[in-house]
């Protein structure tokens, strides 16, 4: 069972300057995350509509492949010096261009080109926005888990009817770099509270 001083080692090696650390650990954090939300998207994916909506990699018909969204992002928030300090020890990728009125800053990371991360930080350390209180409350961890999907509107009605999950927005909001999104707290079988963050890919 993952622990929290694991996963505390695991964010900490993203910052390290041994590349198989760094992917060994990067691989563990991922399995981690993924792992919180499996039981979750597999009972989810049994309805056929929901399923349809779903991406299993990349979404297609972009110029830069690149630069394309996995299926499943794990969002891992740090304080702010962690954050600098792995995004200088990973090539300081680009900034995500986040909405003025969310609490976070955040880039992607991508190890050994397969593991995909949003590193995200406050805007306002100690403030009231939600990565603040993440901080505060639980420390540097797994926040969320983005699902990427077709159309997001379309697929938080299902979760909303179909499964009984209310969205923590009423309506689709803007995300960062032009997606669109809403969320989830959703309860794991084993009773854990998971953030699902479902992601529409900028048109």
């Amino acid at each position: 069972m993952t622990d929290a001083a694991g996963i505390a080692q695991w964010i900490h090696d993203l910052a390290g300057s041994d590349e198989r650390v760094k992917i060994e650990s990067a691989m563990r954090l991922y399995f981690a995350g993924v792992g919180l939300c499996t039981p979750l998207l597999s009972r989810w994916v049994s309805d056929p509509h929901f399923r349809e909506l779903t991406l299993p990699g990349r979404p297609t018909g972009e110029a830069h492949a690149r630069s394309q969204p996995s299926a499943i992002i794990v969002g891992i928030a740090v304080r702010p010096e962690t954050f600098q300090q792995i995004r200088a020890a990973n090539d300081s990728p680009r900034l995500a261009d986040v909405p003025p009125d969310q609490d976070a800053v955040e880039f992607e990371l991508h190890v050994d080109a397969s593991l995909e991360f949003d590193i995200l930080t406050t805007r306002e350390p100690g403030g009231p926005g939600a990565i603040s209180r993440y901080l505060q409350k639980f420390g540097e961890g797994i926040q969320q888990i983005e699902i990427y999907v077709r159309d997001v509107d379309r697929a938080t009605e299902i979760l909303r009817t179909r499964f009984a999950l209310p969205p923590l927005y009423p309506a689709t909001r803007a995300g960062a770099d032009g997606t669109r999104v809403n969320f989830f707290l959703a309860t794991t079988p084993d009773a854990k509270k998971v953030l699902i963050e479902l992601v529409e890919a900028a048109r």
